[in-house]
């Protein structure tokens, strides 16, 4: 089965409102910016974005959040990204904020039909005793907050996350759909990917891979 598609707007030629999406990428490294821009010239809106940053501005994901086409994030690292700090605090925009590893593995594992996980991570603090604010209200209050997690035993219980369309960059791809990763692309980018949960519903993933090598032609170890 042939997987290619001609461009980055056929691929994303089912973008809607409200939809939600899994966005690979560490930084500006392995940015899907071309399937990113494909989305912003498609119009949708009150985007729902998992990945481990917003980008930063004018660039990556930036792209959408400064044009107000996100309303939720669940990522790791507001970095150095102004404007997704500025509508975080006033209350335009809802951040779960999740270590980072702890966000890899709930998406692998809402794409391996894993329901929930027990980590370490976040024990003691409010990613897992709850209040992490989600969402301000005016006057920097909290209007939106996390709950608590079960602990035990010295580990906090984590759902996982499984969403319907996934956008990772590859460093090449063959035509059936297989993807190669170099490197430390591996530890971000391959969850990303994995986050798929067929008996869920229909689902769907883009990847932006150049070049694309002929069927077979990959490394089963990258």
């Amino acid at each position: 089965m042939d997987k290619q598609v001609a461009s980055a707007e056929e691929a994303l030629a089912d973008a809607r409102d409200g939809q939600s999406f899994a966005v690979g990428g560490f930084g500006l490294s392995g940015v899907p910016e071309v399937l990113i821009g494909a989305l912003y010239a498609a119009g949708a809106s009150g985007l729902t974005v998992v990945s481990n940053n917003c980008g930063v501005d004018g660039r990556g994901l930036g792209i959408l959040l400064a044009a107000g086409r996100i309303a939720r994030v669940t990522g790791s690292y507001i970095g150095d990204n102004k404007e997704f700090a500025r509508q975080y605090l006033a209350g335009e925009l809802e951040v779960e904020l999740t270590p980072q590893c702890t966000l890899a593995e709930r998406l692998r594992a809402g794409g391996s039909g894993i329901p929930a996980f027990y980590t370490p991570a976040g024990v003691g603090t409010q990613v897992a005793e709850g209040g992490l604010p989600w969402r301000y209200g005016p006057r920097g209050t909290s209007c939106t907050a996390s709950g608590g997690r079960v602990c035990r035993r010295g580990f906090a219980a984590q759902g996982d996350t499984h969403l319907r369309r996934r956008r990772p960059r590859a460093a090449r791809g063959d035509r059936h759909g297989n993807l190669v990763f170099h490197g430390a692309a591996l530890t971000r980018r391959t969850p990303w990917t994995r986050s798929m949960a067929p008996p869920r519903g229909p689902w769907c993933w883009s990847a932006d891979v150049r070049p694309r090598p002929s069927a077979g032609e990959r490394n089963a170890e990258r």
